[in-house]
């Protein structure tokens, strides 16, 4: 009997230490919708036009922001945002398109509701070099 009320005795201490303690804030999950004009590569996904909503929560060393298409079926998309870095508040969601090669890239998604700007990989910009004929290029003296 003694060691049935020292049991009931340690889990109710247990539970009243859980519930004083403090608990770590959590960061709040951020929602919202957009539209894409035309087609477009979002790092390794190719993300057709159409109206999109999006979920975005920070948590851990790797965010991840969420996409779905609203209309038609269609799959989700799960994008690793790469960097985060904190942005001003201001009233504009913006989603930043960059162009290389003809075709379009997501290189940034500003979030000021969440206070953050979301940086997503894109292919650098390539330069290609003309090369000129070893033969035409050299001059002979004479």
């Amino acid at each position: 009997m003694n060691s049935i009320r020292k049991f009931a005795y340690a889990v109710a201490l247990t539970l009243s230490a859980l519930s004083i303690a403090p608990t770590p804030a959590s960061a709040q999950e951020t929602h919202g919708h957009f539209v894409l004009s035309h087609e477009v590569r979002w790092q390794n996904a190719l993300v057709p036009a159409g109206e999109y909503e999006f979920s975005f929560k920070p948590s851990g060393p790797s965010e991840l922001l969420f996409v779905r298409k609203l209309s038609g079926s269609g799959p989700g998309f799960m994008m690793l945002v790469n960097d985060v870095t904190e942005t001003k508040p201001s009233n504009l969601n913006q989603l930043v398109l960059v162009a290389r090669e003809g075709k379009s890239f997501v290189s940034t998604m500003a979030l000021p509701e969440a206070g953050v700007t979301l940086h997503f990989a894109v292919p650098s910009e390539t330069r290609q070099l003309a090369s000129a004929d070893a033969a035409s290029a050299s001059t002979t003296a004479r």
